[in-house]
């Protein structure tokens, strides 16, 4: 209750919150598109975006270290994951396309856990952070900061995004991947390599969540077993928004955001990650019964 009164007494803590969820929300939504990317074309739920994420993220680190600017890590990781989701897919994802939802869940979980180790034994335990070098923005008399990596990082998501639209509207390989999505069957009567599709769509996603870790890298923390909230925040964007929602994808990714930011602050730090999973239950609960209302309707 003080932190409320915080609030209620200084409203420009406020307006710090907005905008500091508002930054990290487009992050958010940026590995959720990927999520909805998958789902909508394989009718897969990949529990490793989370990973995929941090692995991005680990790509950035790396070449920090090594002497290059981290913001060449957002190409790089994004080159390193298509590869690694090319992989996984010939090796493992291809066998469980047009099984059970359930089944999909259970691989995709064993892969997370497999790359949580892989990576704990390569970079170790601590929490990693790629030093961009830039500083921090003073407004409203000092009052209110804004990081300038995490502006950059907010406009590289939005580039991103505009670019996948573009693709899949535009290439022929994007619209192979909307004609696979709207009916698989109809795409391989056209002649449609759907195998090729599903490789690429699987591929392409881990290259946005690689994309996504180098962003986190630089603006936030990473770790090797910190994927699990991103992974959920991910799931929970795309059922608030659907499949195939850009634009709702974003409004929902800003809006959890702001929302975790204003929870982490209300009720402490420690309590931020317990609120995303509390609220993907009530966003379940709330889903459940409008689709049961909706089926009600229909009949």
């Amino acid at each position: 209750m003080d932190n409320l009164q915080i609030l209620l007494d200084y409203p420009i803590f406020s307006a710090q919150l907005v905008i500091d969820g508002i930054l990290i929300g487009a992050v958010f939504a940026l590995a959720a598109y990927g999520m909805a990317l998958v789902w909508g074309v394989m009718n897969i739920i990949n529990v490793t975006q989370g990973e995929y994420v941090m692995l991005g993220g680990f790509v950035a680190v790396m070449l920090g270290e090594a002497g290059v600017h981290p913001l060449f890590g957002v190409p790089a990781a994004a080159a390193v994951l298509y590869v690694l989701g090319w992989l996984l897919y010939r090796s493992v994802i291809f066998r469980i396309v047009d099984r059970d939802l359930f089944i999909s869940l259970l691989a995709t979980f064993g892969i997370s856990i497999v790359l949580q180790q892989l990576m704990n034994t390569a970079f170790g335990g601590d929490v990693r952070i790629a030093d961009s070098g830039l500083g921090t923005w003073f407004w409203f008399d000092n009052q209110v900061t804004v990081s300038q990596i995490k502006v950059v990082a907010f406009l590289l998501v939005l580039v991103l995004g505009t670019c996948l639209v573009v693709f899949l509207k535009t290439s022929r390989l994007g619209q192979a991947i909307r004609a696979t999505a709207q009916n698989a069957r109809a795409a391989r009567v056209l002649g449609i390599d759907t195998d090729k599709v599903y490789a690429t769509t699987f591929a392409l996603n881990a290259a946005i969540c690689g994309a996504t870790g180098a962003l986190v890298a630089m603006a936030y923390t990473i770790h090797p077993y910190i994927g699990l909230p991103y992974t959920v925040r991910s799931f929970m964007i795309v059922i608030i928004a659907g499949l195939g929602n850009l634009p709702g994808v974003l409004a929902a990714g800003l809006g959890l955001g702001t929302a975790e930011n204003f929870a982490g602050f209300l009720l402490g730090a420690e309590y931020q990650i317990a609120f995303v999973f509390g609220l993907l239950v009530v966003v379940l609960l709330v889903r459940s019964k409008w689709l049961d209302r909706k089926r009600q309707y229909l009949k």
